[in-house]
Order: structure tokens, then sequence, then C-alpha cells
């Protein structure tokens, strides 16, 4: 496991690339104005985006549409595979352990992330099921990628609902 602070204090500069794709994954954060928590995620392969996904928990009540997980399986539809070892998850905060179990059981080679997630994340913070030797697969993870933007849609989700509920 990764300690998120030790995290935040490397310097790492990002890609342009990574950049790009993590602003695409912003991006579809406005075809998801009503969805609950703003997360959003992209699928690429090779420098085509091939998968797009938002939280649609709410919107779908379905607990399994989180972002990664729509996106994992527009691909997979795209492409006509289940196999998509070939492919990046680009996602504004980092998957949680059934998003990680996807990554892992979809084969995705890399996955990049903004925000750390400090109470559920499962690509080093919390967990790190993702990069399990005891798993079949093992995924490369890059975590921070304009992580104060990916985190102010969030912040400003839950700062608005607490002024809502007077908590």
């Amino acid at each position: 496991m990764n300690d998120t602070s030790d995290n935040k204090t490397n310097a790492v500069e990002f890609s342009e690339r990574d950049v790009g794709f993590m602003t695409a994954a912003l991006d579809a954060l406005r075809d998801c104005p009503d969805c609950e928590v703003p997360i959003a995620a992209v699928v690429v392969c090779g420098d085509e985006i091939v998968g797009v996904g938002a939280n649609g928990r709410e919107v779908d009540s379905d607990p399994t549409a989180h972002a990664e997980i729509v996106a994992i399986r527009a691909a997979a539809k795209k492409l006509g595979r289940w196999n998509l070892s070939d492919c990046e998850l680009f996602v504004t905060l980092e998957p949680c352990v059934m998003c990680a179990g996807a990554i892992v059981y979809s084969r995705i080679k890399r996955v990049v992330f903004g925000a750390w997630d400090k109470r559920f994340g499962a690509c080093g913070t919390v967990l790190d099921v993702v990069r399990n030797d005891k798993l079949n697969h093992r995924a490369e993870v890059l975590g921070g990628v304009l992580e104060e933007k990916c985190l102010a849609p969030i912040q400003a989700f839950f700062k608005a609902k607490r002024k809502k509920t007077g908590k």
C-alpha cells in the first residue's frame, strides 16, 4: 500500500498524453449533471478513447454503475472483446475495490487517476488490488494527475450536500 502523503510529496511530471486523457475524463463530467458523486472515466486503446463512463448509481439505480465499470463496459462493447490488455483507464478518482477487480478481470494494462481516495482507494491508498502479485494480472498505476481539478467537483458536490442537509 502507498501512503497518499508520500505520493503527494514526490515531484512528478505528468506526460502531456496523461494530462490530455485525464482532461477528457473531466470533460465527461459534463454528461452527468445529476450523478451522485461526480466521477468520470475514459478507456483508451492506442490514442483513441473507446469507452466513456460517469457515475450512474443514482440515475440508473445500479450499485455497480461506477464510472470505471461503465467505461470498461462501453470499451468492451466497442472493441467486441472482454480482454482489454492493450487499453488504459483514466479516471478522476482512485478506483474502489469493485472497480479494481473489474480492471484486473478485463486485463487493463494501465490505470491513471486524478484524486487519491483515502477511504476506498484500491490502487495503492487503502488496498492495492490492481498490483497484487497473488492475482493473475497486474496493472501499472499512476495517481495524482490533475489531482486538484479532479477533486474540485467532488468537494463541491459534498459541500452542497452538507449545506442542503445542514450538516
